[in-house]
């Protein structure tokens, strides 16, 4: 891999009376795909909103998030400074296109207009002749009549090739994707997904993919990241997490899951068929370890937040009563 271009340190997310997110640190790499999962209401978007400074009005970010290429944190950087940034050095491929696209713009003047703003084509006609690149370059058919098209006129799968090219079109170095397929159909999803991963490596961007499907992470990234409660509680190399996973969080959400490894494996199915409860709401998770409530080895101990354990390279968890047999020793505190 490469150097680092997206750094988080300490990040928390909060409202005036209620924290969403808390103590979120990980770095990514030029060139490489982490994928970020948990259930619906764990904090995967709102980071993912934090990094490209697009929370809500009063919703406010604390802690470091540093891009390559930018001195000092983003999260200090006025809306002026982020809004040149966006869209050129990181962008972000949304879940729904729709929301995404302007229903009254011509597709290929929305391609056109990110590079525009940006002042990556020297001219209007410049910038009309690379979108048709752009739409050609993500598998369109007839590109150039697409180009006259309106949203409405193109199906779901076209929509969300258009947003991806128009996240692309000025070839950032970090890709965030929220939940890109969800939307689509299988076969549209593993044409889409293989856009995304192809075009990301033609230009060794850093990847971060947030879903809940374990079996897209599987596919699409090298490092998965587990959240749960505003809160990464366990991350490392794909292989590694999803066959020999340290959180019984992780463990859960294994559990009903029939997922190749990228090595053409299959995970073994553990013994826990369902995490019982359901995730809480916004600032109702329990002091300590956020998952204690719902979790089976739960202890008086687990009142405390727990320790993150390094197993190095990027790689670790946070439980007071880690699975596997080797996962008591060798391992310290986190540092960062």
């Amino acid at each position: 891999m490469g150097a680092a271009v997206l750094s988080v340190q300490g990040l928390g997310v909060a409202t005036t009376r209620t924290p969403l997110l808390a103590d979120v640190s990980f770095t990514i790499d030029s060139g490489e795909r982490v994928g970020l999962i948990g259930e619906s209401g764990s904090g995967k978007s709102l980071t993912a909103l934090a990094v490209m400074g697009l929370l809500s009005d009063g919703v406010r970010a604390n802690g470091t998030v540093e891009l390559a290429g930018h001195e000092g944190n983003l999260l200090e950087r006025p809306e002026r400074e982020m809004a040149k940034i966006r869209g050129s050095d990181m962008a972000m491929i949304f879940q729904e296109p729709m929301t995404a696209l302007n229903p009254t713009m011509r597709v290929g003047a929305q391609v056109a207009e990110v590079m525009r703003i940006h002042g990556t084509e020297p001219s209007k006609a410049a910038a009309k002749s690379r979108a048709v690149e752009l739409l050609d370059s993500v598998g369109l058919p007839d590109p150039a009549n697409v180009a006259r098209s309106y949203p409405h006129q193109l199906s779901g799968g076209q929509r969300q090739r258009i947003v991806a090219a128009i996240a692309l079109a000025n070839s950032p170095d970090l890709l965030i994707c929220d939940e890109p397929t969800t939307a689509l159909d299988v076969t549209v999803q593993a044409l889409v997904l293989d856009l995304i991963v192809r075009q990301a490596q033609e230009r060794d961007a850093a990847l971060l993919f947030i879903t809940h499907d374990l079996a897209v992470v599987a596919t699409v990234c090298e490092r998965v990241m587990v959240m749960y409660g505003g809160r990464i509680v366990e991350a490392g190399p794909v292989t590694e997490v999803f066959t020999d996973p340290r959180h019984h969080y992780t463990q859960g959400l294994l559990a009903a899951s029939d997922l190749s490894m990228p090595d053409g494996s299959r995970r073994e199915r553990r013994s826990l068929p369902t995490i019982a409860g359901s995730v809480p709401g916004a600032g109702h998770f329990p002091d300590g370890c956020v998952f204690r409530n719902r979790c089976e080895a739960a202890t008086e101990a687990c009142t405390e937040v727990p320790t993150w354990h390094d197993r190095g390279d990027g790689a670790g968890y946070a439980c007071v009563h880690p699975l596997g047999a080797d996962s008591s020793s060798g391992h310290g505190a986190r540092d960062d």
